[in-house]
Order: structure tokens, then sequence, then C-alpha cells
């Protein structure tokens, strides 16, 4: 049999007998499929409140000492628009001067602010959606559950639309979130 064609004709059939019992079990083989809604994990699982509480007091106090500076500057204004008509031309914009300057410091610490809260959440989701991950490998191995899907919510980007109660298995991976992360 060196013809390739022959070769390929005599294989197909000897094998055609087989494929209604390879498709079969293929076919057999149960598929199960999940869906978890990480926001869901992390806002209701005890680690993961402690993680949220913890980001908003961190928030909080920021927003203390930015409000603070923000009344500083406020009562600077009103000082420098009372105090401006006693002042000569040189002091005033001198002062003036000044006055900006600690404007553009504000806006500057409120932008690092922003900057730095932004990092901080990153963090957060990304060593919570690690551990969600593992919690959520750890629920579909036992359930013989053969792909897990994020639903999403209102709050991120809704990936399912619809799917089964039976399938969702959020509250399933917030015990074992919480079994793992005390």
């Amino acid at each position: 049999m060196r013809n390739p064609a022959l070769r390929t004709l005599f294989f197909a059939a000897l094998l055609s007998p087989l494929v209604p019992f390879v498709a079969t079990s293929v076919q057999s083989a149960e598929f199960k499929m999940g869906v978890v809604d990480p926001q869901s994990v992390l806002e209701k699982s005890k680690a993961g409140k402690r993680a949220l509480e913890g980001l908003k007091e961190y928030v909080s106090t920021r927003q203390k000492l930015l409000a603070k500076d923000e009344e500083d500057l406020r009562n600077s204004e009103k000082q420098l628009k009372e105090q401006a008509p006693k002042w000569t031309d040189t002091e005033k914009k001198d002062k003036e001067g000044h006055f900006r300057t600690k404007v553009q410091d504000f806006q500057k610490r409120a932008q690092e602010f922003n900057m730095e809260l932004q990092k901080k959440q990153k963090e957060l989701v990304d060593e919570y959606m690690k551990k969600i991950s593992t919690a959520t490998q750890a629920v579909a191995e036992k359930g013989g559950i053969s792909i897990v899907v994020d639903k999403g919510s209102e709050q991120t980007v809704k990936i399912v639309i619809y799917s089964k109660d039976t399938i969702d298995l959020t509250e399933q991976v917030i015990k074992e979130f919480d079994r793992t992360n005390k």
C-alpha cells in the first residue's frame, strides 16, 4: 500500500464502524457548568467584608485630610479677598501667587490620592480574585463541574444573561472562601 489515498481509504473503512461508539462515549460524559458572582463573594464573605471595610477606612481618613486642606484653602481665599484692598500691588501679586501654589499643591495631593486609591482597589481585587478563583475551583472539583463562568453583576460587566439557580455556585463559593480565608 504505497498509494497514500488508498491507505487513507483503507483506514477510514477499517475505523468507520468505531465512530458511533466513540461519539456515544463522548456524549455520555456528563458536562456540568456553573456560574459564580465574584463581586458577591467579595461583598458577602467575612474576609471580603473585612478587606472592604479596611479600604473604606483608608478612604475616609484620606478624605478627611483633603477636606481639612480644602477648608484651609477656602479660609485663605476669604482672607485674601478681605485684605487685598490694604496691600500694595506687589504684595497682592505675591499673596495671590502663594495662594495659587497652595491650590496647585492641593490639586496634586487630591490627584495622588485618587491614583493611590485606584492602585489599592486594583491590588485588593487582584488578590481576592486569586482567592475566589481557588475557592471556585475547589467547589467545582467537589461538584464535578467542568466549567464555571463569571456571572457578573449590575456593578460589573454582566457576562451571563440567564442561568438556573441550580448552577449558581456563588453561595457555595462564599462558604468555601470563608472556610479557607479566615
